[in-house]
């Protein structure tokens, strides 16, 4: 498989090229050579694929935790935006918002694998994390010719006059196993970011896929008195304690006794006390909202940048500036509070927020920067000792930082939802869905223990108020096991059945062989 550079388009400077016995490595920057300040989205390097024997297969990798990654045939599949065409959805799921330019163009964050029908693969990729997002797309050049570009997307980034931005490599490597291409870039990018990678085998329990945002400090005590008949390790509080998004040290009326009382209760039953929280998300009645208006990105001037909704919240949630120090010192404060109540497991969610297009504080970071300013502000506060989950994130911005990541959608108590279900055309991958959840940790299996701890997502082991069969729930339990990834439940305790304490202890099993397995390799 051949390709060539054509051109590189924007202000990209193209300083380097190192052929290597596998490919080839391009080192790049980004200058500002004019008087004035300069605002740069984005800079590609344009290249000219030749020889293809079939229709191109491109692994898609997906933007964020949920962002669906697939294998896709060019010239048949479709990128997703193509048919929703709804830019403050697509934020959330891709490093770029806009719509494909054209409805032949398929896209890949961070590092993709191109195929054909002959043995030889291309795996292609940025070297980096934290610093910038990276979008492989194939597309139809002008001539009809497919082409592939390497997109360094940098936000509207400013640039005074003479500035420099140094970009991440971008990596050419041929070969015949795909596993072995992956693995690789894997290898390097988590060389590079030192990766935290060596964090326990986890087992644990958490509140949401039985209570969701309903949950109750009663409900949460019953469980953990009966958590002694499971081998759980950590104790964690989900979606639903809370005051307000934002007021994470506060709790509403479901939770008397606060989250100090909890955590020490926990941790007196032999658990590692574990709490979520969507740090980056304010509601605009919270009390850090209604206080602190500066602390909040926007989306024009006097109008404060909205960066998800949900109707169980209260309908849509602003985006905290992480490129404000003020806010950096708040995230800083809070993981330290949470701390020293005693959580020392933070899940962090929904934590895509700081990437949206809006005004911030200071422009001269990248969305990737203001993502990983807030995460970098987290663990100072909270402690290298302390285990930090990210959830809902853009993959490429937190190697390094986080100790373990959910690498796939939401699971749930069903297989795969009817098409009809679709809520934004083209993202129904994007749904909470075991089947669906399934997928990403198979496609994803090369970034555990190179990156983090792969999270899949729970284990679903009721029988009863579930829609999954037996064998379904075997399926999902295997894969999980196999993974070598995180061990989670999230069932009501009192509705699993001897049998199920079994497929846990027997996923338990498979899963610390397969994780010893990528500790040794």
């Amino acid at each position: 498989m051949q390709y060539y550079l054509l051109r590189a388009e924007g202000a990209g400077v193209l300083w380097g090229l190192k052929p290597t016995p596998t490919g080839a490595r391009y080192e790049w920057n980004v200058t500002n050579r004019s008087s004035v300040p300069v605002r740069i989205r984005s800079v590609r390097l344009v290249f000219d694929m030749h020889r293809f024997k079939g229709a191109p297969q491109v692994f898609r990798n997906g933007y964020q935790s949920w962002s669906a990654s697939d294998v896709a045939t060019f010239g048949t599949a479709r990128d997703p935006s193509f048919g929703a065409d709804n830019p403050f959805f697509q934020a959330a799921h891709h490093a770029d918002a806009d719509t494909v330019a054209n409805e032949y163009e398929l896209r890949s964050e961070w590092v993709t694998v191109i195929g054909d029908d002959s043995e030889h693969k291309l795996l292609v990729g940025f070297v980096g994390s934290g610093k910038h997002d990276g979008t492989l797309r194939l597309t139809h050049g002008v001539e009809g010719d497919v082409e592939l570009h390497a997109e360094a997307f940098l936000g509207g980034v400013e640039l005074g006059p003479g500035e420099s931005f140094q970009l991440d490599p971008v990596v050419f490597v041929n070969g015949t196993d795909v596993d072995g291409l992956l693995a690789g870039w894997a290898d390097e990018v988590g060389a590079k970011a030192k990766a935290r990678v060596d964090a326990p085998f986890q087992v644990g329990w958490c509140s949401w896929y039985h209570y969701f945002d309903k949950v109750t400090e009663h409900d949460i005590r019953a469980n953990l008195a009966r958590a002694a008949d499971f081998p759980f390790e950590v104790f964690q509080i989900d979606d639903g304690y809370q005051s307000a998004i934002g007021d994470w040290l506060t709790t509403n009326d479901k939770f008397p006794s606060g989250l100090n009382a909890l955590a020490h209760d926990i941790a007196a039953s032999g658990y590692r006390p574990g709490i979520w929280l969507a740090p980056f998300l304010v509601a605009p009645d919270s009390h850090v909202a209604r206080d602190r208006p500066d602390w909040i990105a926007q989306f024009r001037p006097g109008k404060p940048l909205k960066a998800w909704v949900n109707p169980a919240w209260g309908g849509f949630m602003y985006a905290l500036d992480t490129s404000n120090p003020a806010v950096l010192d708040h995230l800083e404060a809070l993981a330290r509070a949470l701390k020293e109540m005693g959580f020392s497991y933070l899940k962090l969610d929904f934590t895509f927020a700081p990437s949206f297009d809006g005004i911030w504080h200071d422009p001269k970071l990248t969305p990737a920067q203001r993502v990983r300013a807030g995460f970098d502000a987290i663990r100072r506060g909270a402690g290298d000792d302390a285990f930090i989950l990210g959830c809902g994130v853009p993959l490429a911005h937190v190697v390094g930082v986080v100790d373990g990541n959910r690498i796939g959608p939401d699971v749930a108590p069903l297989w795969e939802p009817a098409p009809e279900t679709e809520v934004i055309a083209g993202y129904l991958r994007t749904q909470p869905a075991t089947k669906f959840a399934q997928d990403a940790t198979r496609l994803r299996a090369f970034m555990h223990r190179r990156f983090w701890l792969n999270d899949p997502d729970c284990l679903m082991l009721r029988t009863t108020q579930t829609r999954l069969s037996d064998a379904q729930v075997d399926e999902w339990a295997r894969t999980v096991g196999e993974s070598g990834g995180m061990v989670l439940v999230s069932d009501d305790l009192s509705l699993l059945s001897g049998e199920a304490a079994q497929r846990l202890r027997e996923t338990i099993a498979t899963g610390r062989a397969a994780d010893d397995r990528a500790r040794r390799r």
